[in-house]
């Protein structure tokens, strides 16, 4: 077997051991084991794929494997890693690992539960380590399945609705990706689907015109695409915990990193003639999700809107067409990531016990709960850009990437994207200000104790996570840099 098949094959054999277990403690042995298993394969591969550079290994993409699928349309199971694939399943896996934690003591229908959490782990992890274009495409709809089920069952609230919602707007986006797809193919006049030799033939620009934008709005939408993205807080507020860290932190990767593997990659013509109405769609949404974030009071639905915010921005940086701009949107997802899962984690850990997310039914919990207090204020610090933690990296890497270019259109829309730091300082710290400090408004709150050792262990594993991104970016962005050239001088040559 292929070594980046264990990312599928080892979520497989956890959902059959699931569904042989009969008590609580074997469920949880079954993900531990099998999460921290994950995790430590993505960590050798981060560590085998940077030897592979420095031995001098140039390959656009490494430790693929090939095998025939479906030889009527050449449909062939290729997989195959860069630089940007690593980076996305050292994401999935550590949040896989921290949601294990954070679900560690689900009681309703937990077998289940677990088991559609295992599926949505192979969409995730098969569509980062996929090549050819059906392939992919197959595992982003294995990833977006279970979500109706794991909302619609154990989500909290209008669950059924926003279930609805998620499933519908994606689904959508999905046959609009489709048609994208098999436009590339018959547009191109492929006999393969694979990515790498995709690219090297020459789409018409007619059909590049047509299909670019589905394929963009078809990722997009996962992304958080403005005006598209209403199915994302909706979604966030209603899922249970660790769905949330897993949707937020990962699912809605897929869209950016689809995006410019994809649609710019294959469409570069089209990409550059049509890009400005992404830009200003998205400098929209980075602005307008920090607005909308202000004015909640519920936590989930601030941290939703943060993520339309945040999101946004990586499909801004990936329209600029330039080097730095790129590595920023990897670093941004990769924050993002951690930093969405990490407050996802301890709002799903403040309700468990408050019973409420109600910014205005909550007040003085710095006194009551201190460990889930301060790991709030540094999932904050994060969210705002503070030096020294992801949010400040990235953020800086893509509006610097963004700047660079010497028109007006993208300074002045580079220009209205930062105002969404200053925004969000604003909304991170309105709610840690009431939510943390003052007098508690409630008296049974009181009575409340702090983070279990699960929890804890949980919370611990992100905020390391975030901080060691921010302290040390740059072997991420060395690891990124060659993957991303293939992409730039695609678009760049069009551009000159």
């Amino acid at each position: 077997m292929n070594f980046l098949s264990l990312f599928v094959f080892i979520p497989l054999v956890m959902i059959f051991l699931l569904w042989c277990s009969r008590t609580r403690g074997q469920l949880r042995a079954v993900m531990a084991t099998g999460s921290a298993a994950l995790l430590a394969l993505s960590v050798v591969l981060t560590v085998m794929f940077l030897q592979a550079r420095a031995a001098g290994d140039t390959s656009e993409m490494l430790f693929r494997a090939d095998t025939v699928w479906y030889e009527a349309l050449n449909i062939h199971y290729s997989v195959g890693v860069d630089g940007v694939s690593v980076a996305m399943l050292l994401l999935s896996s550590i949040i896989v690992f921290t949601g294990t934690f954070a679900s560690w003591r689900m009681e309703t229908l937990a077998k289940e539960y677990f088991m559609w959490f295992c599926l949505l782990s192979i969409g995730v992890f098969g569509f980062f380590i996929s090549i050819d274009l059906f392939t992919m495409f197959m595992f982003y709809e294995i990833a977006l399945i279970p979500m109706y089920l794991l909302i619609g069952v154990w989500g909290s609230g209008r669950k059924e609705y926003s279930a609805m919602k998620l499933t519908l707007m994606l689904m959508g986006a999905s046959a609009l990706l489709l048609l994208g797809i098999l436009g590339i193919y018959y547009g191109s006049g492929a006999t393969t689907m694979n990515l790498l030799e995709l690219a090297r033939l020459h789409i018409p620009v007619e059909m590049q015109r047509f299909f670019f934008p589905l394929t963009f709005v078809g990722f997009g939408v996962l992304g958080a695409l403005f005006p598209f993205h209403t199915w994302s807080p909706d979604g966030h507020a209603s899922a249970p915990t660790a769905v949330s860290m897993l949707h937020a932190g990962v699912l809605m990767k897929l869209g950016g990193y689809g995006c410019f593997r994809v649609a710019l990659y294959l469409m570069p013509e089209a990409a550059a003639e049509q890009a400005w109405i992404f830009l200003i769609l998205t400098a929209i949404g980075v602005v307008y999700g920090a607005l909308s974030a202000i004015v909640q009071k519920d936590l989930k639905y601030i941290n939703a809107y943060s993520s339309v915010s945040h999101c946004s921005l990586v499909l801004f940086a990936v329209l600029m067409f330039n080097q730095t701009a790129l590595t920023g949107a990897v670093l941004q997802m990769l924050s993002h990531g951690l930093m969405t899962a990490l407050f996802f984690a301890l709002i799903g850990m403040i309700y468990g016990r408050t019973h409420t997310r109600s910014i205005d039914e909550m007040g003085g919990l710095m006194k009551i709960m201190p460990f889930l207090a301060v790991c709030y204020v540094i999932a904050g610090l994060a969210n705002l850009g503070l030096p020294g933690l992801s949010g400040f990296v990235a953020e800086m890497t893509v509006f610097v990437g963004s700047f660079a270019h010497a028109d007006l259109f993208h300074r002045v829309l580079t220009v209205a994207a930062c105002t969404s730091i200053v925004i969000t300082a604003v909304y991170i710290l309105r709610v840690v200000g009431r939510l943390l400090y003052g007098q508690v408004h409630n008296p049974a709150h009181l009575k409340l104790t702090d983070a279990t050792w699960d929890e804890r262990f949980a919370v611990i594993c992100l905020i390391v996570a975030i901080a060691g991104l921010g302290l040390a970016p740059l072997w991420v962005s060395d690891m990124v840099h060659d993957s991303l050239l293939p992409i730039v001088e695609h678009l760049t040559a069009d551009l000159l």
